[in-house]
């Protein structure tokens, strides 16, 4: 697909043949990573906007290749013959993944070169080399090498007597090649290592420069002299190594869950290596050394032809930067590369999209508080067009009030500095009972959550740290207060994670309900959690491990015999992935009697829309645009008497069998008709951001050249302003 001057490459395992079921799992990760991908490539977007996709794009492979690539690794030393769904071996996978992300990685370094970093130049945004410094400048950097770099640097020497150092997890280091500058005649080339330090900027900024800077690397490349006195350097090189972080805990060794967690993360960073990423001007010498040391082949090595880790570039992205008229298309500005006069400013383009508000909606603006309104009737939140801070102030209410009596809640990923944590811990010192169960094994999240579970557990809340074995994903907070003689329960349940900062670039769905049934059903998920209660049963919650699979197959099963009958039937469905090859056979047999079945699928899809006789009513779009779609929803006809369910739980063989997941009703005609609209319809319409999985496994943009734009995000938003 054509996007600006470049385009990402198809990455469709192109075996054709319709007796290949369902997609490779990984592939069609990357598939979804390349949409990422490709919004960074689109030059109609900011160019601040086109660095943070191409930002997102590395952290999702640093997180891909941390998780998934070492574990068909570890598949193919214990199982080589091992297959997937889709046929293939470990071995096959891992050299398809290898061919298809060396295109994508490629690409990217292209995209950032050619088109973003010369587009900020223009804007007065500039990495700039130290050649081009003034003598000044490169006075004032050699000060701040002498006195903040210099000191924390430790080269490692590799010898006889100095073993290859261990290096870090996604670390930034340079590789060094010296000799002595009088080498003796069987003096050879002596390698080093030094790290680049973490507590030091990688943008150092330039002085008498409002938005230049130079890069770390080159400062201390600078001066290696200074680490290597009496040697000659004869090479100096960035790289960076990836390595197996995914943690597993096993039954019998987690009595203290919360030690066994803390002693994994420290051990996560002593990985077997998975990636090697060297700059593009490193001696084939050095990179042998440095894969042969760590134990890669030569598809594990990434040359990489420009900056290594783009993530380091974020902070440009919160500058705070002059105001530019708005000018969408600068494909011709991105060949361009000198730096503009003062009087040339006014023809730039935006470089970030334009700040917005989420709204409060009213139902949370009345006068007699929250308790009242959420008594009145179930409130819904659609974030971010809707603002999280009813969430938070529910939870503060909670703590302030005196005739709450109780607080439970999960907590799955809740970010720093989280009012929601704070709200906790006030509420237990203001005598309520509160017991929150904060998920340790939420990966890359876990020594953040375990801070948090030390500082509530100090504060006096009862910290339940998971479950072993099952991962508590779902999302619920459950508050009891005394009413006159009574008490009632009210619940907040959700799609996404207890954080205001996602809140502002996911979409999800937030429901609060003081419905009995839904209460009693979250005390005794809450009693499941914290205790010893195997209970199987809920009023109206679909709880996995216990009953979520059951009850997905029998609804999808029941629009079989509604279609059969005559009766209106359909099902429709918008979640993150389609992995699990069970509810994939049950969607295959609904369409394959008739049912229309359309399905939003933001990630991966391993369902393989379009094959006869057993796919062919099934439609799959992904949007992939400014927020991250990330709520779960799911919507079944049954006859015309419709039911809708929001929920945590993908469609993936872990949420299903391996996680404690919740999906819950809406009840509510108005807020059923909502959710539909702006979950499922209007998305199905957007043929901006929307795109179609085909039967082949690419995706494609269906959008006639004379029919009007339509971005689902965008109308969201400004219908909120309105």
């Amino acid at each position: 697909m054509e996007t600006g001057h470049l385009a990402v490459p198809s990455l469709v395992d192109r075996r054709a043949g319709s007796e290949y079921t369902y997609f490779n799992r990984e592939l069609s990760w990357i598939e979804f990573n390349s949409r990422v991908l490709e919004e960074a490539l689109d030059p109609t977007q900011p160019l601040m906007e086109r660095l943070k996709f191409l930002s997102i794009f590395s952290t999702n492979l640093d997180e891909f290749f941390m998780v998934r690539i070492s574990g068909l690794q570890e598949q193919l030393e214990a199982n080589p013959e091992l297959h997937s769904p889709d046929g293939l071996t470990p071995a096959v996978q891992l050299r398809m993944i290898s061919e298809r992300l060396h295109n994508l990685t490629n690409l990217q370094m292209i995209c950032l070169e050619k088109q973003i970093l010369p587009g900020l130049r223009r804007c007065g945004i500039r990495i700039i080399p130290l050649a081009e410094l003034s003598e000044q400048q490169r006075e004032v950097l050699q000060k701040l090498f002498n006195e903040w770099i210099f000191p924390v640097l430790t080269p490692l020497s590799v010898d006889i007597s100095h073993p290859f150092p261990y290096i870090s997890n996604i670390s930034l280091n340079l590789g060094i090649q010296v000799i002595p500058e009088n080498p003796l005649p069987d003096d050879e080339l002596r390698f080093a290592r030094v790290k680049l330090p973490p507590n030091v900027p990688r943008l150092i900024r330039v002085e008498g420069e409002d938005f230049g800077f130079v890069l770390l690397e080159e400062v201390i490349g600078a001066n290696t002299d200074k680490l290597f006195p009496g040697m000659k350097i004869m090479e100096c090189q960035p790289f960076r190594i990836t390595r197996d972080a995914d943690i597993e805990i096993e039954q019998d060794e987690a009595g203290d869950l919360l030690k066994t967690v803390e002693r994994q993360l420290r051990q996560r960073r002593f990985g077997f290596g998975v990636r090697l990423e060297v700059a593009a001007g490193m001696s084939q010498r050095m990179v042998r050394l440095l894969r042969d040391s760590l134990d890669l082949g030569d598809g594990d090595v990434y040359t990489i032809d420009g900056l290594l880790n783009i993530p380091d570039l974020l902070p440009l992205t919160r500058l705070e930067l002059p105001k530019f008229p708005e000018r969408t298309d600068f494909t011709e500005m991105a060949d361009r590369s000198e730096f503009p006069e003062r009087s040339e400013l006014t023809e730039l383009p935006i470089l970030k999209d334009p700040q917005f508000n989420p709204v409060i909606p009213a139902a949370f603006q009345r006068d007699e508080g929250i308790f009242e309104s959420i008594r009145q009737q179930d409130l819904l939140l659609h974030h971010p067009y809707d603002s999280f801070a009813p969430v938070v102030e529910f939870l503060r209410a909670a703590a302030r009030d005196p005739n709450v009596l109780a607080i439970k809640q999960t907590l799955y990923r809740v970010g720093k500095d989280s009012p929601i944590v704070e709200a906790l811990i006030e509420a237990a010192e203001n005598g309520k009972q509160v017991a929150v169960l904060v998920e340790l094994k939420a990966r890359f999240d876990e020594e953040n959550n375990i801070q948090w579970a030390k500082r509530l557990e100090k504060a006096g809340v009862h910290v339940v740290y998971g479950l072993v074995g099952l991962k508590t994903h779902a999302k619920i907070a459950l508050v009891v207060r005394q009413e006159k003689s009574s008490l009632r329960r009210y619940v907040h349940l959700g799609t996404g994670n207890y954080s205001p900062v996602t809140s502002r670039i996911y979409t999800d769905f937030g429901l609060f309900t003081a419905d009995p049934d839904l209460g009693a059903d979250a005390s005794d998920l809450f009693n499941y959690l914290t205790g010893y209660s195997r209970k199987n049963r809920y009023r109206k919650l679909f709880v996995s491990p216990v009953s979520l699979r059951k009850a997905m197959t029998e609804m999808i099963r029941r629009e079989i015999i509604h279609h059969q009958a005559g009766r209106p039937a359909g099902i429709s469905a918008k979640f993150n992935s389609l992995t699990d090859t069970g509810m994939i056979d049950e969607l295959y047999r609904a369409s394959s009697e008739g049912v229309p079945i359309d399905l939003v699928v933001r990630g991966i899809c391993c369902l393989r829309p379009g094959i006869p006789g057993r796919s062919e009513t099934i439609r799959v779009g992904s949007i992939v645009g400014r927020f991250l779609e990330h709520s779960r929803v799911y919507r079944f006809v049954n006859g015309g008497d419709e039911e809708v369910y929001l929920g945590s739980a993908d469609l993936m063989t872990r949420n299903l069998d391996r996680r404690v997941e919740i999906i819950f009703p809406i009840e509510s005609t108005s807020l059923r008709e909502r959710i539909v609209r702006e979950a499922i319809v209007l998305p199905l319409q957007d043929n901006v951001k929307m795109r179609w999985l085909q039967s082949d496994g690419s995706y494609a943009r269906l959008r006639e050249s004379d029919e009007k734009s339509f971005d689902v995000q965008h109308y969201l938003l400004e219908q909120d302003k309105g």
